[in-house]
C-alpha cells in the first residue's frame, strides 16, 4: 500500500479504524519550532467522531501522543512520531457483513487486489485513517503560518443546496463547518433529513490558501496544482477537484476567464492562484466534492464473497454527511502539499 506522500515534508500513516490505535510519522519538519499542540488539537478535534450533531455517534478522544521528535515542546529535527488510541469502535456491527460488500465501499476492491480485507469499518479505506493527516497538517500549516501563509476549508454546498453568497472568515463555528451564508438553515435541514430516511448526502468543500507566495510548484509533472490535486483527491470519498473557475471555465470566453493584470497585480483569479502549475501569489481557491456517505440503513442489493447476490442494510454509527468532517481532512492535505512546496523551493533556493 501506498501509504506516504510527500518529498521533503514526508508523512507515513499507519493503523486501522478498529484496531488498537492509528498514528504515523512526519519526516522532514524543521529543528528549533516550538509546536503549536493547541492547532494540532484544534484541527484534530474538528475532524473526530463525535464533535458535530450532525455526525457519527461515534465519540473518540483523538489525544496523540507524540513518541519522537519534539523535545520540551521544540522540534529537534528528527522525525516527529505520533500515535491516537481506538477506544469506542464496537466491531461487532459489523460481525453480519463479514463476508458480504457494502456497496459505495471499498470493501470489494481490496478484496480483489490483496484477497483479502479488513471487515471491521473497513480498515485502511475507513475515514478514520484521515485523522493522522489532520496531525501532520496542523504541522504544515505552522510551517505555513511562519512565512505569512494561511490554509482553511468550509463546506459550501450540502445534497444539491449551494450557497449563494458567504464571506470568507474562518474559523467557521457552526456544525457544518462552513462559512456563513443564507443557505446555512437548509443545508442543516438536508442533513437532518437524509439521516431521519437512514439515507446520505454529498457536499461541496471549499479551501482557501491566503497569503500565497509566488514561485511554488515545478513544471512540467510536478505542477503545483497536480500535487495539490493528487493531495485531495487522496482522501477517501472525495471525487472531484477544481482549481479557481474550474469546470465553469468550460462555459466561458477567454476574454473572461484570462487573469489581466494592472498596477503590479492580478485584476481577478480564475486561475485560482495557478498558472503554468507555479503559484502567482494569488489565493489558491480549491474545491472538492465529496460523495454521500456509503453507509446507510436503506436497504440494497450486493454481493457476498462467494458471488451470492444478498440484500445489504448496513448497521453502526455513520456521518450523514461526509463532507462536513472532511473539510478540515482537505485543509490538511493541501496544507502538507504547500509545505512540502515551500520547503523544495527553499532547497533549490539554497
Amino acid at each position: 500500500m501506498s501509504s506516504t506522500f510527500g518529498r521533503l515534508f514526508r508523512l507515513t500513516t499507519f493503523g486501522e479504524s478498529h484496531g488498537p490505535a492509528l498514528g504515523g510519522i512526519v519526516d522532514g519538519f524543521p529543528a528549533g519550532i516550538r509546536i503549536d499542540m493547541d492547532r494540532i488539537l484544534s484541527d484534530m478535534s474538528r475532524r473526530r467522531p463525535g464533535s458535530t450533531s450532525l455526525g457519527t455517534k461515534r465519540s473518540e478522544d483523538d489525544i496523540p501522543r507524540i513518541l519522537s521528535g519534539v523535545m520540551d515542546g521544540v522540534s529537534t529535527g528528527a522525525p516527529i512520531a505520533f500515535a491516537v488510541e481506538n477506544k469506542a469502535q464496537i466491531s461487532s456491527h459489523y460481525d453480519e457483513i463479514a463476508h458480504t460488500f457494502r456497496p459505495g465501499h471499498a470493501d470489494y476492491s481490496f478484496w480483489a487486489k490483496y484477497g483479502i480485507r479488513d471487515w471491521r469499518g473497513g480498515g485502511r479505506s475507513s475515514g478514520r485513517e484521515t485523522l493522522s493527516r489532520c496531525f501532520a497538517g496542523a504541522l504544515a500549516k505552522q510551517l505555513l503560518a511562519m512565512k505569512g501563509i494561511s490554509v482553511d476549508a468550509g463546506v459550501i454546498a450540502i445534497g444539491g443546496i449551494s450557497a449563494s453568497s458567504y464571506s470568507w472568515e474562518p474559523p467557521f463555528a457552526n456544525e457544518l463547518y462552513a462559512p456563513d451564508c443564507p443557505e446555512l438553515e437548509a443545508m442543516r435541514a438536508e442533513v437532518e433529513k437524509a439521516r431521519e430516511g437512514g439515507d446520505s448526502v454529498g457536499g461541496i468543500i471549499e479551501c482557501r490558501a491566503r497569503g500565497m507566495v509566488p514561485g511554488l510548484g515545478d513544471p512540467v509533472f510536478d505542477k503545483a496544482d497536480a500535487i495539490l490535486a493528487m493531495a485531495v483527491l487522496s482522501i477517501g470519498g472525495i471525487k472531484g477537484v477544481e482549481f479557481g473557475s474550474g469546470f465553469g471555465a468550460a462555459a466561458m470566453k477567454g476574454s473572461a476567464n484570462n487573469d489581466q493584470m494592472a498596477g503590479g497585480r492580478f485584476l481577478s483569479n480564475n486561475a485560482g492562484g495557478i498558472l503554468g502549475g507555479i503559484t502567482t501569489g494569488e489565493d489558491i481557491i480549491i474545491r472538492a466534492a465529496a460523495k454521500p456517505t456509503p453507509s446507510i440503513s436503506i436497504s440494497q442489493m450486493t454481493m457476498d464473497e462467494d458471488g451470492n447476490d444478498t440484500p445489504i442494510s448496513v448497521r453502526g454509527r455513520h456521518d450523514p454527511c461526509i463532507a462536513i468532517r472532511a473539510s478540515v481532512v482537505v485543509e490538511a492535505m493541501a496544507a502538507i502539499a504547500l509545505a512540502d512546496m515551500m520547503l523544495i523551493k527553499e532547497a533549490y533556493s539554497g
